[in-house]
């Protein structure tokens, strides 16, 4: 499977890279180095001090997020358009909520994640590849074998993904224990404004989230704004690392299809409402907007990304729909640490089936 993976990867990335012999891409040389902008005020909790209300997007950060940003979209549309066929079981969508990338950009790889059911974003931005991620989607092979699907994506130092919505929080450290135990622990609320198909002003009474840690530190970030979760991020880690115990952020975010597939996504909103927020919030035409018009890129540039990133989602999902799919005896694989022989009572129940795919 691995070596089906590798393979996959070289393929899409000579698909990248390979362009026409007779097509020349012109540098230019006006682009600036970087650029600073203002940012919204965080909302805050029991702190005297939040984030800065500045922040400075270098050009090579702003390709980075950008080209992230576009491949966590293009491949969420992807499952949108696998799951009519190839996509069995749960599927949730992050479409809308890209800006969580600044989450990664304030992080270090060393530090340990754990997702929530809408995973497929973190998965990226951890480092899980897009054929691996989409094949897992189709069941055919992938970061976890084809057995976790949508919700249960595993990487080094990553977690991803519940069955069970908010579950995540306790798996990595209840509130009242990271509080008592002062543990480095940063909890993060992704608030796309619904809870499944209920607005959260119909399901709670207080709708600040990021002061319901009662004595964790809060923060309320705008998250669809990729520098505001960036800084938020920096500061929560930075105040997590100096030992003065857990924090807990909120963002501010929206998705724009519904809550899994079994949601279209009007109908507990209206198109209106939908989109009213994607011409006013959009979180990667509100990165493109500030690196244009700073130049810290052209429009021609990331047009080319978007080219290649598209090409990259459609190589990676003929991959997951066109693998073997794996053999029926190892359904239930992987259920403990060391595989037990096969007298065990129960430990295959699939043994006594042959796999005909």
């Amino acid at each position: 499977m691995r070596k089906m993976l590798a393979a996959a990867v070289s393929s899409l990335l000579s698909v990248v890279i390979q362009k026409p012999a007779n097509r020349v891409l012109v540098a230019s040389c006006n682009y600036s180095n970087d650029a600073t902008f203002e940012i919204k005020k965080c909302d805050l909790y029991r702190l005297e001090e939040g984030p800065p209300v500045t922040a400075v997007l270098t050009r090579e950060d702003g390709l980075k997020y950008y080209r992230m940003m576009q491949t966590v979209r293009r491949m969420g549309l992807k499952a949108d358009q696998l799951k009519q066929k190839f996509i069995r079981g749960f599927c949730h969508l992050c479409d809308g909520q890209e800006a969580c990338v600044g989450l990664e950009a304030g992080l270090n790889p060393t530090d340990h994640v754990i997702a929530s059911c809408r995973a497929h974003g973190s998965c990226c931005t951890r480092g899980l590849s897009v054929p691996s991620i989409l094949a897992e989607l189709t069941g055919r092979g992938g970061c976890a074998e084809g057995e976790g699907g949508s919700m249960h994506m595993y990487a080094n130092n990553f977690y991803g993904g519940n069955g069970i919505v908010g579950a995540q929080g306790p798996l990595g450290a209840a509130y009242n224990m990271a509080a008592v135990w002062n543990l480095p622990c940063i909890f993060i609320c992704e608030n796309n404004r619904y809870g499944m198909g209920t607005s959260v002003e119909r399901a709670a009474a207080n709708t600040d989230y990021y002061k319901r840690g009662n004595f964790i530190p809060g923060l309320r970030v705008d998250g669809m704004e990729v520098l505001c979760v960036r800084e938020a991020t920096k500061v929560a880690a930075d105040y997590c690392r100096s030992g003065k115990g857990p924090k807990l952020m909120e963002l501010l975010t929206y998705h724009y299809h519904g809550h899994s597939m079994s949601h279209p996504g009007i109908s507990y909103r209206t198109r209106e409402e939908v989109q009213s927020l994607r011409s006013k919030s959009h979180p990667i035409m509100l990165l493109k907007d500030k690196m244009v018009n700073n130049k810290l890129a052209s429009i021609e540039e990331l047009k080319e990304i978007d080219v290649e990133v598209r090409k990259e989602i459609d190589a990676a999902a003929q991959f997951a729909i066109t693998i073997p799919e794996p053999p029926l005896e190892e359904l239930s694989c992987h259920t403990y640490s060391t595989n037990p022989p096969f007298e065990i009572h129960g430990a295959n129940q699939w043994i006594r089936f042959k796999s005909v795919s």
